[in-house]
């Protein structure tokens, strides 16, 4: 899969994105005290608080010893839920790069109210989908995704860096080699080093993992990763966007030069 590292989308109208950061805080914090066993087998605590079609149907229940939420309540408790550490670092890092801007666009509280939108809607979607499913879902993807589809309708043109992990792993050692004999190494194969990054349009990077995401859906592709959830996020993502977004902040929006901090009177124009 292709990650992104970064994008020159500045933030216009608020100083710190505090709800991106919280919930990756939230997500780490919750990985770490599920896999310290604290509480128990990581894999137990997980299903308990996943996404679990036949029990929300009622054609299934949890073992007596399993504990969780209601049925209902996973569709959000799910969200805050990873299997692995590489699950949770890829999610983080598109939060991290694609979040911020989003935020920024609808302000804090709207985009809180946005990315569980696109939680709980994937999580319907996926269902539905799989109605009799006993896989448990689990994840922020559902809801990455729809702010992945919310930067392609609101930053479709800003610059977004990222690499291809395994061509990175295999061009590393070139790097490594030119470093250690003092050779300046600045790009292989117009891959920039050390990480050999690319750069892309935001429409042509989230474009291309968007449609990426239906194709797998659409070949029935299963594995670990619930494609169908991806699906139901993106297009809560593109619904949705619309409406929680700034009055002042136009769709398909370049960006702009960085503005000076909002007044107080700024900060609370938050409505759509």
């Amino acid at each position: 899969m292709v990650m992104p590292i970064y994008d020159d989308a500045p933030l216009r109208y608020l100083r710190r994105p505090i709800v991106t950061w919280t919930l990756i805080a939230i997500n780490v914090v919750v990985f770490l005290l599920v896999q310290s066993e604290l509480f128990g087998d990581p894999l137990t605590i997980i299903r308990g608080f996943a996404i679990i079609p036949r029990v929300l149907f009622g054609e299934a229940e949890l073992a007596d010893w399993i504990v969780g939420p209601p049925p209902a309540l996973t569709l959000v408790t799910a969200l805050f839920f990873h299997s692995s550490l590489l699950h949770l670092g890829s999610n983080m890092l598109f939060l991290y790069v694609f979040g911020d801007n989003v935020e920024d666009a609808m302000g804090s509280l709207h985009f809180l109210l946005f990315y569980l939108s696109c939680g709980i809607a994937s999580g319907v979607f996926y269902i539905y989908a799989t109605p009799h499913s006993i896989m448990p879902l689990v994840g922020a993807s559902g809801a990455i995704s729809g702010v992945c589809a919310a930067f392609l309708l609101l930053y479709p043109r800003v610059t977004v860096a990222g690499i291809f992990p395994p061509l990175s792993l295999a061009l590393a050692p070139i790097w490594l080699g030119a470093w250690l004999s003092g050779t300046r190494l600045k790009s292989v194969l117009g891959l920039r080093a050390p990480l050999f990054s690319f750069v892309a349009s935001g429409w042509v990077f989230v474009g291309a993992w968007i449609l990426m995401q239906l194709i797998n859906a659409s070949m029935g592709e299963g594995g670990a990763i619930a494609w169908m959830a991806h699906v139901g996020g993106i297009a809560a993502g593109l619904v949705l966007t619309p409406i929680f977004k700034r009055r002042r902040h136009r769709l398909f929006d370049r960006g702009g030069p960085l503005t000076p901090a909002p007044s107080a009177q700024d900060a609370g124009e938050d409505s759509p």
